[in-house]
């Protein structure tokens, strides 16, 4: 065991003592997953929001929560997204003040609100079902005539993506008070 740890520390203090000599070293942290160009596979979620312009308040608000990255990543995730439209129906000053540093908790609340990990077609969903969300809080599904709803938001539309599903919704999906 004294010979192992002795090796450990020679080998700890020899590599202390080197510095690089040439013009490579480590570098810095990249900015993360969104930023990878890849203009052949199919877009993750973030991407398929980013090109909707119908999606730039909720794409600012990822921004503002710091959640691009990690909408980016593999997932799978299934995307509650609510179109620009819906957030106009929220009492005025409501996006403005998610949007402000102080916050960014509850903006972040309601975004994970709006995210289920897996992938959940809308044809596998039933009527009353529970999905728990990223938050902790579950959404109810509504199946009536062939319409699906999430917690009586509309689903207008439904865009796969490379990490996982993107269902667009007419209103904005607000947690339980708790």
């Amino acid at each position: 065991m004294k010979t192992l740890t002795m090796l450990f520390a020679l080998l700890l203090a020899g590599c202390a003592g080197k510095q690089a000599t040439t013009s490579e070293s480590t570098p810095a942290p990249g900015p993360g997953q969104s930023a990878v160009q890849d203009d052949i596979s199919q877009r993750n979620v973030v991407q398929v929001a980013v090109g909707s312009a119908d999606h730039t308040t909720l794409v600012t608000a990822l921004k503002t929560a710091e959640y691009v990255d990690v909408l980016s990543n593999a997932g799978p995730f299934t995307v509650f997204a609510p179109v620009n439209a819906a957030f106009d129906k929220l009492p005025a000053g409501t996006v403005e003040g998610l949007l402000k540093p102080e916050s960014r908790d509850a903006l972040r609340n309601i975004l994970e609100y709006h995210v289920s990990v897996g992938v959940y077609k809308l044809e596998n969903l039933q009527d009353g079902q529970k999905i728990n969300q990223v938050n902790l809080d579950d959404i109810v599904i509504g199946v009536k005539d062939g319409k699906y709803t999430i917690n009586g938001a509309a689903v207008i539309g439904s865009v796969p993506a490379s990490n996982g599903i993107i269902h667009v919704i007419d209103a904005v999906l607000l947690p339980p008070q708790k």
